[in-house]
């Protein structure tokens, strides 16, 4: 059975990764740190804002109260770099959409907080929004931790089990295949390989190749 869609944010939802990418060289240059930002990336994209600002500065014991303010400095940085360009993950709307007519519920579990949420929201325009929005700083264990999606699917009252997971990053991809959820994988962000799972049903460039397969059709239908 299938009853809900969960949709990650960042690189999912809106094509804001190379974004995030440039603020967090602003931001680490600002600290006057010296950082591999592509392995900062690989290995915090779907944490929380307070765990990547704990890695970053290799204080796994920073107050939150340290961490949030270090987070509010930098995604205040990622929302001017990305306004000006601001992209949605091509076909999102179009798929969400699709989906709302079906008569599933949608939902969204983010690392995002929630100015973050705001921005993009404000951005995209959605005509119909998600029934609930779960994000990184509502206190929850960042992925691979499955906690933001079981909370999302607890919102919208469906099992795990007849949820599919939609996730641009592998931590995300995991943290659906603890959840008890299959997934598919944008690779908006990661390459295919990194995305693999025996739990995900596809993985595609964007919603384009989605709606082209007819993935709604076959899978609602199939598993309902």
């Amino acid at each position: 059975m299938l009853d809900a869609l969960i949709f990650d944010m960042d690189g999912t939802m809106i094509d804001s990764m190379p974004s995030h990418k440039d603020s967090w060289a602003v931001f680490a240059q600002r600290q006057g740190l010296d950082v591999d930002i592509a392995d900062l990336m690989r290995r915090t994209t779907g944490r929380t804002g307070v765990e990547c600002m704990r890695d970053l500065f290799d204080q796994p014991d920073m107050t939150v109260e340290q961490a949030m303010a270090h987070v509010h400095e930098k995604e205040a940085v990622y929302r001017e770099i990305f306004a000006p360009i601001f992209a949605e993950v091509a076909g999102f709307k179009d798929f969400f959409g699709q989906a709302h007519a079906r008569g599933l519920k949608l939902g969204v579990g983010t690392a995002g907080d929630r100015q973050n949420q705001a921005f993009a929201y404000q951005h995209l325009r959605m005509p119909i929004p998600p029934l609930t929005t779960v994000g990184g700083d509502e206190g929850l264990p960042g992925k691979p931790e499955p906690a933001i999606f079981l909370e999302a699917a607890r919102r919208m009252g469906v099992e795990p089990a007849r949820c599919i997971v939609f996730e641009d990053a592998p931590l995300g991809i995991e943290a659906a295949r603890r959840a008890g959820m299959r997934a598919v994988g944008i690779a908006s962000s990661h390459a295919p390989e990194e995305l693999q799972g025996p739990h995900v049903l596809a993985i595609v460039p964007d919603y384009r190749a989605l709606i082209a397969s007819q993935f709604l059709e076959t899978h609602h239908v199939a598993t309902s």
